[in-house]
C-alpha cells in the first residue's frame, strides 16, 4: 500500500505511473483530491467541535461550582455531542473509502524498470549456461514421464481433476530430492533460517502480501468462515496459501523489529495452491502450470537501504541453485506492464526447456519495498532516529526454486537417447547415489 501523504503530495506522479503499468488512474483513485477533501474536511470540523466541547465542560465546571446556572451550557455540550458522533461517523466512513482506495493501488515502479505492456517486452539481462546440443529430438516431460513410469497425470485428473500430477517412484524421489538440497544449499551455504510455516491462512495475511482483495478469484477459499468483506478481516476464515510468500511475510505483522536483527531471511518449503483463474487453455499439457506444486520460497526483511542490494543477493541464490543443477537459464528485468501488483522491481529466472524448446519462468524474484509492510504493518526502529520513532522495512521474496518446474527442467536437460534420465551429480546423495532414472524392464 502507498502513503497517502505521499500520493496526496505527487498525485501527478502516481498516475503517470499508474499509467506506464497500463493502469486506468481514474478508475483506481476516483476523484481522489475530492475524497481527501472531505476527509480531512471532517476531521478538521470534528476535532474543532471537540475543542470546543472541552471548553463548555470547563465552563459548565466552572459555573457548578460558584453556584450558577449551567443549563444552556450543558444543552450545548449535548448538541455538540450529537454533531460530532455524526461527524465521527462521516469521518470513519470517509476513512474506509480513502483505504480501500489505496489498497486498490499497485505498487510505483522503479525508473529503471523498461516501459512495455507484456512478458513480449521483458529485457533479458543475463544469460547463463550453454544450450545442450541432442543428438536426438528430446521429447516434452510429459512424455518422458510417462514412459519412466514416475508421472502419472491421467490418474492425478481421475483424483482431483485437471492441472494435478502424481509422481510415482523415483519422480517422487526426484521431488523430495530437490526440496531438500534447495532447502540445505539456501540454509548452510546462503545463510537462511528454514522455517515451515502453515499452509492455511486468514484474509489478513492475504492483504498483507496484496492476493486480496483483487486476486481472490485466483485462490483458494476453505468453507470454514464467511466471504471476504473488504475492510473486515475474520480470524475463523482459511485460504490455501498461493505461496509461501504469504505465511512467512506475515510472521512479523503487526509488530516491531530491532534494527539489528536485519536483514531477517528465510527459507521454507510449502507446497503451494492456485486456482489459475486466468490461466484457461494454457500449459495444459504437462505440470508447468497447476493447481497444487510444491516451492521453495526466499523471503527477506531488510533496511530500506540496504534492499536493492538484497534484491540481488536474493536473486543470486536462486540463480546458484540453478547452476548447480546444470541448467541453462537467463535472467529478466520485467517490463511495467509485467510486474507484479506489489512489486516495485522484478527479476524472472527463466530456465531452458529443450523439450519444448523455449525458456520458461522457475522463479521471481522481487523487491516490495515498503508496499507490503505498510498493509501488514511491519516497522522497525532505526538506531539513529531515537526511541519513539519507527519506519517500515522493505521486504523481498523469490522462488528459490519452484519445485516442480526444477523437476520438468531436470527431465527435459537430462534426457538420454535410450529414454533414460541422468541425476544431476549434485542430486545423487539425495537420491541414495542413483545416477539415472531408467524405464522398467
Amino acid at each position: 500500500m502507498l502513503d497517502l501523504g505521499f500520493v496526496r503530495s505527487n498525485l501527478s506522479l502516481v498516475e503517470e505511473k499508474l499509467r506506464g503499468r497500463g493502469a486506468d488512474p481514474t478508475a483506481l483513485l476516483g476523484d481522489f483530491h475530492a475524497l481527501d477533501a472531505a476527509r480531512r474536511a471532517a476531521i478538521t470540523r470534528a476535532e474543532q467541535l471537540k475543542a470546543r466541547r472541552n471548553e463548555l465542560s470547563q465552563q459548565v465546571g466552572e459555573r457548578k461550582r460558584a453556584g450558577q446556572d449551567a443549563d444552556a451550557l450543558m444543552e450545548e455540550t449535548r448538541a455538540l455531542k450529537d454533531a460530532l458522533d455524526g461527524l465521527d461517523a462521516e469521518a470513519a466512513t470517509l476513512d474506509e473509502r480513502m483505504r480501500q482506495s489505496l489498497a486498490r493501488i499497485p505498487n510505483l515502479l522503479r525508473d529503471e524498470v523498461p516501459a512495455g505492456r507484456s512478458e513480449e517486452d521483458n529485457v533479458a539481462v543475463k544469460v547463463w549456461g550453454a544450450q545442450r546440443q541432442f543428438e536426438f529430438v528430446p521429447k516434452p516431460h510429459w512424455e518422458l514421464g510417462e514412459q519412466l513410469g514416475i508421472l502419472d497425470l491421467e490418474r492425478a485428473t481421475k483424483l482431483s481433476g485437471a492441472r494435478f500430477a502424481v509422481y510415482k517412484g523415483a519422480g517422487a524421489r526426484l521431488e523430495r530430492a530437490l526440496i531438500s538440497f534447495m532447502l540445505d544449499r539456501h540454509t548452510m551455504e546462503h545463510g537462511y533460517t528454514e522455517v515451515l510455516p502453515p499452509f492455511l491462512v486468514n484474509s489478513r495475511s492475504l492483504f498483507g502480501t496484496g492476493q486480496l482483495p483483487k486476486f481472490a478469484e485466483d485462490l483458494f477459499r476453505c468453507a470454514d468462515g464467511e466471504a471476504f468483506v473488504e475492510g473486515e478481516y475474520r480470524e475463523n476464515d482459511h485460504w490455501l496459501i498461493p505461496t509461501a510468500e504469504v505465511p512467512v511475510t506475515n510472521l512479523y505483522r503487526d509488530e516491531i523489529l530491532d534494527e539489528a536483527e536485519l536483514p531477517i531471511c528465510y527459507a521454507a518449503y510449502t507446497p503451494c495452491f492456485r486456482a489459475e483463474a486466468g490461466a484457461a487453455g494454457r500449459d495444459t499439457r504437462g505440470i508447468i502450470r497447476q493447481h497444487q506444486f510444491e516451492k521453495v520460497e526466499l523471503v527477506k526483511f531488510a533496511r530500506p537501504a540496504e534492499s536493492d542490494a538484497e534484491h540481488e543477493k536474493l536473486t543470486r541464490d536462486a540463480e546458484r541453485i540453478l547452476e548447480l543443477l546444470g541448467l541453462p537459464y537467463r535472467r529478466m528485468l520485467l517490463c511495467a506492464g509485467d510486474t507484479g501488483f506489489s512489486s516495485a522491481k522484478t527479476y524472472d529466472l527463466e530456465v531452458w526447456l529443450p523439450g519444448q524448446g523455449a525458456y520458461r519462468e522457475i522463479s521471481s524474484c522481487s523487491n516490495f519495498e515498503a508496499f507490503q509492510a505498510r498493509r501488514a504493518n511491519i516497522r522497525y526502529r532505526p538506531r539513529e532516529a531515537g526511541k519513539g520513532r519507527t519506519e517500515f522495512v522493505h521486504t523481498l521474496n523469490g522462488s528459490g526454486l519452484a519445485v516442480g518446474r526444477a523437476w520438468l527442467a531436470v527431465v527435459e536437460n537430462y534426457q538420454q537417447a535410450d529414454g533414460s534420465v541422468g541425476i544431476p551429480e549434485v542430486l545423487r546423495p539425495y537420491m541414495n547415489g542413483m545416477e539415472r532414472i531408467a524405464a522398467k524392464s
